[in-house]
């Protein structure tokens, strides 16, 4: 019926295979982490994009963004704190400074990720034709160099103990890859042609930070994209058949679980590679916001397609003119009985699920935390 239900249930043969090739390595891990390092795109970054400067042509740096937790907005995109800044308080650290800051003490940590970020570099869209579909560079290879720059400020040459003992969140990777070439006219047939290119450009930024010296590294695949007010509102069809039976769109949600399975596999072979060395985490954002949307009440959720924040008014209350963040456009009274921020994000209620799910391993295989 929809993609789900080749991610809900019994785990895919590669996360049984995941899970015992990391089976040793469990009880060894490190538990509590010196620092974390992030990378990804507008999902987790906490500043880069806004550091030099707030834009005010940019929404989410506008209000209402920021103001469940910080009552200001801080260039994230959500209402409050999103998952690295649960996984900091979780390990006692502070929040992670963006790496492009001149200032800021790297010491426990940075976060790399920045607003507008792929997994392919700009050739690579150049060569589609879809270059006016990206509009910020901050790919995987840029995100490498900037961790790069601030390890050796931190640790200088000696980094393999200091590194060892902290831990990495690699992506989400590839989801601005995909809204390129979907928006950009591509069908989802014809964009999962790339994916094998996307994924094997994540495996081997995974390889490279084994490489630096990381041994702790939490890999998230993509969303359910197919559940999300912006996608749900800018391909609204007539036809029924179109969604499956929670009113997600179908071909979108394949797209995503085609990509989340490459990965998986792709984790499965490095992690065998780095069985004695590694400990590789898959972090199932799908099947954790797909839960959310089919089961609500248990998250305390009561609306899961209607935007929380914007003035588009019907079903979804998305409209791109008329987005979060823009004039005229307010948010909810509660955000934390949404799932869908600004239709593209989510709310920092959501963000805090996701992350226990992580931490605990319900949505995480093996999961960060361990007895």
């Amino acid at each position: 019926m929809g993609s789900h239900r080749r991610i809900t249930g019994a785990p895919p043969a590669s996360a049984l295979m995941l899970t015992l090739l990391c089976a040793s390595w469990v009880l060894a891990a490190a538990q509590n982490y010196s620092a974390i390092f992030n990378f990804g795109d507008s999902i987790t970054d906490t500043g880069n994009l806004c550091t030099n400067g707030r834009p005010s042509q940019i929404t989410f740096t506008q209000p209402p963004y920021g103001e469940t937790f910080f009552g200001t907005p801080t260039c994230r995109c959500s209402d409050g704190r999103v998952v690295v800044d649960f996984l900091t308080d979780q390990f006692g650290l502070a929040f992670l400074p963006p790496s492009k800051s001149s200032s800021a003490d790297f010491k426990q940590g940075a976060n790399m990720a920045i607003t507008g970020a792929t997994a392919m570099d700009a050739p690579f869209f150049r060569s589609l034709g879809l270059s006016d579909k990206i509009w910020n560079n901050g790919p995987i290879s840029f995100q490498l160099q900037w961790f790069q720059q601030i390890a050796t400020s931190v640790c200088g040459q000696s980094c393999k103990s200091y590194l060892a003992n902290s831990l990495f969140v690699f992506g989400e990777f590839g989801g601005n890859d995909y809204n390129a070439m979907i928006f950009g006219g591509y069908t989802t047939e014809q964009t999962k042609k790339y994916t094998p290119k996307i994924v094997n450009t994540i495996s081997r930024g995974i390889d490279k930070l084994i490489a630096m010296g990381a041994t702790d590294i939490v890999v998230p695949g993509v969303l359910p994209i197919g559940c999300f007010p912006i996608y749900l509102t800018i391909y609204q069809s007539s036809n029924s058949s179109d969604y499956d039976d929670l009113g997600c769109l179908n071909k979108f949600n394949d797209l995503s679980t085609y990509h989340n399975t490459l990965l998986q596999k792709r984790i499965d072979i490095i992690q065998s590679r780095h069985r004695k060395t590694a400990r590789i985490m898959y972090a199932d954002f799908y099947s954790g916001v797909y839960d959310m949307v089919r089961n609500p009440q248990n998250y305390g959720f009561s609306s899961v397609f209607g935007t929380c924040c914007g003035s588009g008014g019907g079903k979804y209350n998305y409209q791109n003119s008329a987005r979060c963040g823009m004039q005229g456009a307010s948010a909810c009274a509660s955000p934390a009985a949404h799932l869908s921020w600004d239709g593209i994000h989510l709310t920092e209620a959501a963000y805090k699920q996701i992350t226990d799910g992580w931490l605990k391993g319900r949505y995480c295989r093996p999961p960060i935390l361990h007895s």
